[in-house]
């Protein structure tokens, strides 16, 4: 049995634990495997593995990722920072965008994704811990960018993304989870169409699964140490 196997194996079991403590089921959660830094041999091993749905941040390592497994049903998606001028590749390569946070690059993404793919799922990143370093809009600004957001064609709104400051117990990293939850629990009462919560990481996932996470973007746990002294 493969490593990656084994520790895939371990996060699914964590998931459903996690999930199970506070009444919801694990297939309630999709499990995201954040493969930026390692190698498309890396890939093809998870997806070996029963893994289908894939993170990447950075968008060169990313296409010639995808070239190099396009032989396989894959899912991509975008979770990094997004610059103006590589939001072209990204809309025609990718199924989701984790990371939107102005409405311009919402703008870019909806006038270039293609008409002969799906629309393309976007969250907005939220700055819950209030960073200067972070990106995302501030919560305060929420409400506008997600109703300018989901009004534009070829994308759909699906939900928040957020990535918390650590924390270095359970109850701490729960809450700014749960502050993301409430922000989207808000945009349905204003009547938006989302349902998706993308929160949680190697470190700190159960937590985020019990505040009502959708979906975990797991890495290090599943894949192994990176090279650049990246934890995601």
């Amino acid at each position: 049995m493969t490593a990656i196997l084994c520790n895939l194996q371990a996060v699914k079991l964590a998931v459903e634990r996690a999930a199970r403590a506070v009444g919801r089921g694990g297939d309630e959660v999709r499990l995201l495997a954040v493969s930026k830094t390692f190698a498309p041999e890396a890939v093809r091993g998870a997806y070996h593995a029963g893994q289908l749905a894939f993170g990447e941040n950075y968008l060169q390592e990313a296409l010639g990722k995808i070239e190099a497994l396009r032989d396989l049903p894959l899912e991509w998606h975008f979770i990094g920072p997004i610059q103006s001028n590589k939001t072209r590749p990204i809309a025609e390569h990718f199924a989701w965008v984790h990371s939107v946070d102005r409405l311009k690059i919402a703008e870019r993404l909806s006038a270039q994704r293609p008409a002969g793919l799906p629309p393309l799922n976007v969250c907005l990143e939220v700055n819950v811990s209030g960073e200067a370093s972070k990106s995302g809009v501030a919560p305060a600004e929420l409400l506008p960018l997600a109703r300018a957001v989901a009004a534009l064609p070829r994308i759909r709104l699906r939900g928040l993304m957020a990535i918390p400051a650590p924390a270095a117990d359970e109850d701490a990293q729960r809450a700014p989870f749960a502050q993301l939850r409430h922000l989207l629990q808000n945009l349905q009462r204003q009547g938006l169409q989302v349902d998706t919560l993308s929160m949680g990481m190697s470190h700190d996932f159960p937590a985020a699964i019990m505040e009502g996470a959708t979906i975990v973007r797991v890495g290090t746990a599943i894949f192994g140490s990176r090279n650049r002294g990246e934890t995601k």
